[in-house]
């Protein structure tokens, strides 16, 4: 038996007609494996904030929180795609509640850690960007509980069978109105995370470099620009991977909608499910195997800075960090042994206010 979407035109919502067979195999080892991979990736960058004190600044307080949110959605989506739900029993919609929760607030979450990165880089006020952070609690908790309270109260949440999915639960098919509820479970947010993100991270490297160009403390030697092309490169990739893992969802959320049968192309599937289920492991390689600091406490035996860098020194390990000076702090890059480096936070770079 196949499942065919319709959507009828004009009245947003799709319908599915027939049973669709359960998910191949080999589909549900690889989202499976990307399940697992995104557990230990957000275990280990918990595990790490706890285990290492120098390492607990304000901005990796908040990947942590994010690393949470990504854990239970990788639980909750693995238990989904292990299970293969048919229908929209009690522990499908369970599923569907957590993953939906999680999976929300960490689009919440991941947009507000930019916001903090933007204010302190940007605007250079880290008592703003402190002050925050309450803020990022109640909207990154509060705006998906209200969302999922609502959604399960009026049982729109259930068995969606990999249409919208890769054979978790979601939002039921069978509502009229599950346009409506898939917006505000996820797409909605995901969206606007597209915009928003690169949006933050272009305005921070546009400053970096114009800091550049006018602090005299760039003289552009090969400290400086070392140290300039790390940061340049996470400011980079941190929005890139995060489009580019779930752009794959939004894509297949736009062919349901225009009832094509591309939607159950298998390598849209994959790239699908590995797209919603790796968060965790993307945010792990980019701030944990990415970040000498923690790398190196990771891996005591590695090759060091000074023999592994092209660089070959010092360069390798400058840091950009904030200084007060006068009554305003500016972004100044220093090398290893000019300041104390008890505190890294996300992007390496160092707050002197921490």
């Amino acid at each position: 038996m196949e499942l065919e979407l319709q959507t009828a035109a004009g009245d947003g919502h799709v319908t599915p007609s027939v049973i669709i067979p359960p998910l191949p195999f080999w589909i549900k080892v690889v989202t499976l494996t990307s399940c697992t991979l995104s557990i230990l990736g957000s275990a280990l960058i918990i595990v790490t904030f706890l285990a290492w004190k120098d390492i607990r600044t304000t901005s990796r307080r908040l990947l942590v929180i994010l690393s949470l949110t990504d854990f239970w959605t990788a639980v909750a989506l693995f238990y989904g795609v292990y299970t293969d739900f048919m229908d929209s029993t009690v522990d499908c919609i369970v599923q569907s509640i957590v993953s939906t929760f999680m999976g929300t607030s960490s689009f919440f979450w991941t947009v507000s850690i930019a916001i903090y990165l933007y204010v302190t880089i940007v605007k250079t006020d880290t008592q703003l960007a402190g002050s925050l952070t309450k803020y990022f609690h109640i909207v990154s908790w509060g705006v998906p509980l209200v969302v999922v309270v609502c959604a399960a109260g009026l049982q729109k949440l259930g068995y969606d069978r990999s249409e919208v999915s890769v054979g978790w639960c979601w939002v039921k098919l069978t509502t009229p109105d599950n346009l409506l509820w898939m917006l505000l479970t996820g797409k909605l947010w995901e969206i606007l995370a597209y915009f928003i993100l690169p949006a933050l991270y272009i305005a921070m490297k546009r400053h970096i470099y114009a800091q550049g160009r006018t602090q005299d403390c760039y003289r552009f030697q090969r400290s400086a620009v070392a140290a300039m092309v790390k940061v340049d490169r996470k400011l980079t990739f941190i929005p890139l991977v995060f489009v580019l893992l779930r752009v794959w969802s939004t894509i297949r959320f736009i062919l349901t909608l225009s009832g094509s049968p591309a939607i159950n192309n298998p390598v849209l599937l994959v790239l699908h499910g590995i797209g919603n289920t790796f968060q965790g492991g993307a945010n792990c390689i980019l701030f944990c195997l990415c970040t000498e600091k923690i790398r190196n406490k990771l891996l005591p035996r590695m090759p060091s800075c000074s023999s592994c860098c092209s660089c070959q020194g010092a360069a390798c390990c400058s840091f950009l960090r904030l200084k007060l000076l006068g009554p305003k702090y500016v972004l100044q890059i220093e090398t290893n042994g000019s300041v104390n480096r008890e505190d890294e936070p996300l992007l390496t770079e160092n707050h002197s206010s921490y």
